[in-house]
């Protein structure tokens, strides 16, 4: 049996998020699969590399499948383009060693945060960018960002929803850009509980916004209390960037 290994992007605007759900075909994974399952005449299930929420777009998602047809991995490409929706396209796919999963042998996963920050929103992007119409005060965030920086329980970071056994994560790098009126928030770590890239944005929003002292995100981090951290930012402005192996 044949391993597939697949790069995706896509823009999550209309979608329910990448997971299939029961009776609901407005999923990244339910999209792919039915046109794999009509090319191959087989059942086709995908391995994602992780699950994204509804309106959470992605540069480059990873997935597999299993299959025993015998269609050339440009033949695919091509299929998948053909008949898949415009928000959706597949940029790679490559035949991969039978023991490949794209979840468990991913080493860790970059997010980017995009934010429009100005005092007017910006039309073209409203998709795809959160609106900020308060200056933001980069410095403090970066500050802020820093107690997040290693190895920590991020029970404070999680949502209610979470069902890991562990919230223990490590987060290896949070850099934070303005260019003009666009603010990007890009985190890189092991993994990631569910909600917690967006949780994360919401309290450093609040930093950069003087609601919260960047002082205050060790301590919420302590104290292990998810009441005590930031709103969940919007998941129009949250993009998967990037999934090492």
């Amino acid at each position: 049996m044949r391993n597939i290994k697949m790069t995706i992007q896509y823009d999550g605007s209309k979608y329910k998020g990448w997971q299939r759900l029961k009776n609901n075909d407005m999923t990244i994974q339910s999209k792919i699969e039915n046109i794999l399952s009509k090319m191959t005449g087989e059942n086709i299930e995908i391995i994602g590399s992780g699950r994204t929420d509804g309106g959470v777009h992605a540069i480059a998602q990873v997935a597999n499948f299993k299959t025993n047809c015998s269609i050339g991995v440009s033949e695919i490409m091509d299929y998948m383009y053909k008949y898949l929706p415009e928000d959706i396209v597949v940029t790679k796919i490559e035949e991969v060693n039978e023991r490949f999963h794209s979840r468990y042998n991913a080493k860790s996963k970059t997010y980017i945060y995009k934010i429009w920050n100005d005092t007017y929103h910006n039309p073209f992007l409203r998709k795809y960018y959160e609106h900020i119409d308060q200056k933001l005060d980069i410095e403090a965030m970066k500050k802020g960002a820093s107690y997040l920086i290693g190895e920590h329980d991020f029970s404070s970071f999680k949502s209610s929803r979470s069902q890991k056994k562990s919230n223990v994560r490590t987060v290896y790098s949070i850099d934070i850009t303005r260019n003009e009126s666009i603010v990007e928030i890009s985190i890189h770590g092991n993994g990631f509980l569910h909600n917690m890239v967006r949780i994360i944005v919401g309290t450093l929003l609040e930093v950069g916004l003087y609601k919260k002292r960047p002082e205050d995100i060790k301590d919420i981090l302590q104290k292990k209390d998810r009441s005590l951290a930031g709103p969940t930012a919007s998941p129009k402005g949250l993009y998967l960037f990037n999934i090492e192996y």
